[in-house]
């Protein structure tokens, strides 16, 4: 439920922090939550805008206890639970530094312990099959193949790959410029693999109807390829190659991350790539290196068992 202090709120995340329109949603949708909770379900909708505002200034530790007990009753994973408490502590902690607020009751809510989840990866031979599905030879099977090759090769979000416009690939240099969570820039190298593909791709679109002169990826209309699209491709190209559907376009994310591990490359040097702000961020991923590396120890070595 809108009112003037999460406008505010949103507004400074959306045009000083520059968070991605995804993550402001998430956002919204959180403290629409939150505030429903607290001016009560069935009053919310008839309370005017100010009375609002002062439901959230007049908040305390133990009104944001008894959401977090709602959330609990709602059966919500504690991944989602610490998400909006995360939200939570953003919103009062701009609150306080705008003088709305005096204290910030969020300070005193300990987020849920997580339960460590290693992420999901296709091993080198998986994602030579699913690479290898796209084989036509139309525009849009070239494309395909350019978008797989480009997410495997630089290991970046689906939302970059369909963000990405033709002046951001440099050619010359074999690299892309990548726009991140908060819109921070970094250049992912492309393999000499995703180098043909998009090659192909890009001399196919130069004589196809392009309605987006900019976007790299179009859909068949000429328009920029959405997130959606992109999902639906590889569910498709999955099924093609007889691999795990519950694959996502996210899993060659970290079977980018993880066979370059696995191979020896720096850790550091894959947070970079990945555009992972903090290295803990990358770390899961030494998780599933260590793990395969026992496997090939238990498998190879005489004495292992």
């Amino acid at each position: 439920m809108a009112n003037a202090l999460t406008r505010k709120f949103l507004a400074y995340l959306q045009h000083e922090r520059n968070f991605s329109d995804h993550t402001i949603r998430s956002y919204t949708a959180d403290l629409a939550q939150f505030v429903r909770f607290i001016a009560g379900a069935e009053a919310s909708e008839a309370l005017d805008d100010e009375a609002v505002c002062h439901c959230i200034r007049r908040t305390r530790p133990i009104n944001l206890r008894g959401f977090l007990a709602e959330l609990r009753r709602a059966d919500y994973s504690r991944a989602t639970i610490a998400r909006k408490i995360a939200t939570l502590r953003s919103f009062y902690k701009f609150l306080a530094r705008e003088g709305e607020v005096r204290r910030n009751p969020v300070k005193v809510i300990r987020t849920p312990r997580q339960d460590k989840r290693l992420p999901k990866f296709l091993d080198p031979a998986e994602v030579e099959r699913l690479l290898a599905a796209p084989n036509g030879k139309d525009i849009l099977s070239l494309r395909d193949a350019a978008m797989l090759e480009v997410l495997y090769s630089t290991g970046m979000r689906v939302s970059e790959l369909v963000g990405i416009d033709l002046d951001d690939v440099d050619p010359i240099a074999d690299v892309v410029r990548v726009r991140g969570k908060g819109r921070r820039e970094r250049l992912a190298p492309l393999g000499s693999y995703a180098v043909r593909a998009l090659n192909r791709y890009l001399e196919a679109r130069s004589q196809a109807d392009v309605r987006d002169e900019q976007a790299v990826f179009l859909n068949r209309h000429g328009g920029r390829l959405n997130v959606r699209s992109v999902r639906r491709k590889l569910a498709k190209y999955l099924a093609m190659a007889g691999l795990d559907p519950g694959a996502s376009p996210h899993t060659l994310r970290h079977s980018f991350a993880t066979h370059m591990l696995e191979r020896g490359a720096d850790l550091r040097a894959v947070q970079e790539l990945l555009g992972h702000r903090s290295l803990s961020s990358t770390q899961i991923y030494t998780h599933v290196t260590a793990g395969r590396l026992k496997e090939i120890y238990e498998s190879a070595h005489p004495r292992a068992n």
